[in-house]
Formats: C-alpha cells, structure tokens, sequence
C-alpha cells in the first residue's frame, strides 16, 4: 500500500485521487487557431493510466475545515477511507516543522510527497518569519518540508517526490541581491522567482539523491493553467480598474483552462507511473518530459539557493 503526503492549498480541488482512465479524443470546436490557443494556455491534455485507489492519503492544509471536505469528497468518489488531515501552514516554519515531527511520529513510511500547494500573485505580504510571501510559501515551506520528512522517505524506498511548478518559471529570475523584494515589489516576478526556484530546487535535490545513491526520485511539474482558486488574487489585487480589467482579460477563456482532474494527471504521471521508478531531476508537462529555461538548468544556481535556503529556514545538515 502506498503512503502519500499531498500538500494542498486551502482551495485546491480534489479530483487527484480515484482518476478512472479516459478514453476518446479530444473534439475541436473553432479551428486549429483556437486549438492551439487552448493548447499554449492549458498545456495539452493528457490522461494518466495510474490510480491512486486503495493508498494511505494525507493530506496536509491550512483550512482544516477545507481539508475535511476535500477528505470527505475523495472518501465518496473513491470508497478510500484510509485518509487523514494534518494542519500546515507553509507561511509559518514553526507550522512545517509541527507538521513533519506529527508526520514522522505517526506514520511508518512516506513513498510519494507531492508538493502541491501555492500562492500566486498576491499583494505585498510577509510570511511569519518576513519572508516575501511567494517565496517563503512556494519555497521555503516546501523546502523545509521536503528535507525534514527526508530520512522518513529514504526508508520508504522506492520513494518519489514531486515539485508543483509553473510555466512560469521560464520567465522568471533569481534576485540573488533582492530575494524578498524589499526595495520594489513586482507579484508577477516574485511568483516567477519562487517557481524557478521549485525547478532549481528539483534539481539540486536530485543531485544529491543520486550522489548518494538514495532511490528516491524528485521531478518538477507543470500542471498547466487549471481553473482553481489559485490565481484569485489576480481578480482581487490591485486598483477597481485593474481588477476590472483582470476580469474582463481572464472571463473569456476560462474555458480554455483545465479543470482539476486534467490538471491532476501529469502529477499523478509521476507519482506513480512504473517507467519512472528510476527517472529524477525532469521537468514534466502533459505527462512528459520537457525542457526547463535555460535559467532552471543553472547547476551552480541550484546549489546556490540550496545553501541560501538552508540558511533561511534553519536546517542544520548532516
């Protein structure tokens, strides 16, 4: 039985679990124009022949109200009632840090993490600790997470992990002199930054998996534009007019967007998929590899946010 830790966003959708197969095609209405339109902005459509039924889910959340109807939805769409909550906030490290000693003390194993929950795009705010909040929730508190649950994931082996990024971060940069934005805040390049650094940190972490000869894989992913809560600060920030403008820009084309379970599939591809036991350090999008930006392939940037971050949230290494 497998033993997953999903960590969610306070209104992410629940269709990850349970995904039957489906088979067809897609039918295209309006032309190839609009075909590939949808295309650039969902990201293609793909299915994942995995099932996640019958797994030990956790589910890791700030609103534990929306945690226990997320919980609530996956027990009836699945049958699945080996399911749990556990209270995390990303944008506390005492809250990652409560949530990985209450993992660890109750739970025997961990094959799959799935760091799944975001921030996008919202005003000027600060974490607990005065990390930009974009990065210190997209990051950091994935990060922390992520490498204090580690001893318990290496004796779960094979284990996988499995970073949530973004397009995005093709157009975003490390400001290794600026990282939280004291002196000018831009929403669209912090976000940028911190789902860079989900890819650089991907890839850091599979170096040192390998290097030491650990089977746990760890890929980053790109779910593609999925119709969820996350971008509701885009329609919420900002003067009435720009937030008119939002509206009018984004309302068009929702239906272009993916819904949940399509934009659960190429996360479920990695989680589970067999012919990626031994695949680590990719960058996946519609349930296949693809490459990063040049910036995401920047080995001694990856090592370099390894240590800063390190040294932002506390870890001692061993």
């Amino acid at each position: 039985m497998l033993y997953i830790l999903l960590v969610m966003a306070a209104g992410d959708e629940t269709a990850m679990f349970g995904v039957s197969p489906v088979l067809g095609a897609l039918i295209v209405v309006g032309g190839t124009l609009l075909w590939l339109l949808r295309r650039y902005l969902a990201g293609g459509w793909c299915y994942s022949k995995a099932r996640l039924n019958g797994a030990r889910v956790i589910l890791a959340c700030r609103d534990l109200a929306k945690a226990q109807a997320a919980l609530a939805e996956i027990r009836e769409d699945t049958g699945n009632r080996n399911l749990t909550v556990v209270k995390l906030d990303l944008a506390s490290l005492a809250s990652v840090r409560e949530c990985a000693e209450k993992i660890k003390a109750e739970e025997s194993r961990l094959d799959i993490l799935i760091n799944n929950a975001g921030i996008m795009m919202c005003p000027e705010w600060k974490t607990e600790d005065g990390f930009e909040m974009q990065f210190g929730v997209n990051h950091l508190g994935h990060f922390l997470l992520t490498n204090l649950l580690l001893d318990l994931i290496k004796s779960s082996t094979p284990a996988r992990i499995i970073n949530v990024s973004s397009l995005s971060h093709a157009y975003g940069k490390i400001d290794w002199h600026d990282i939280h934005m004291n002196k000018g805040y831009d929403r669209r390049k912090a976000y940028r930054q911190s789902k860079l650094a989900n890819v650089l940190f991907t890839r850091e972490l599979s170096r040192r998996l390998k290097i030491n000869e650990f089977e746990v894989t760890v890929n980053a992913v790109h779910p593609g534009v999925v119709a969820t809560e996350l971008g509701r600060h885009m329609m919420e920030s900002g003067s009435l007019a720009a937030r008119a403008v939002n509206v009018l820009r984004f309302t068009p084309i929702m239906w272009m967007f993916k819904n949940a379970v399509q934009g659960a599939q190429t996360t479920i591809h990695c989680a589970v998929t067999p012919e990626l036991l031994n695949t680590s350090g990719l960058y996946f999008s519609d349930c296949a590899p693809k490459e990063p930006s040049q910036h995401a392939l920047d080995d001694d940037a990856a090592r370099r946010l390894w240590d800063l971050s390190v040294e932002m949230v506390g870890l001692h290494e061993k």
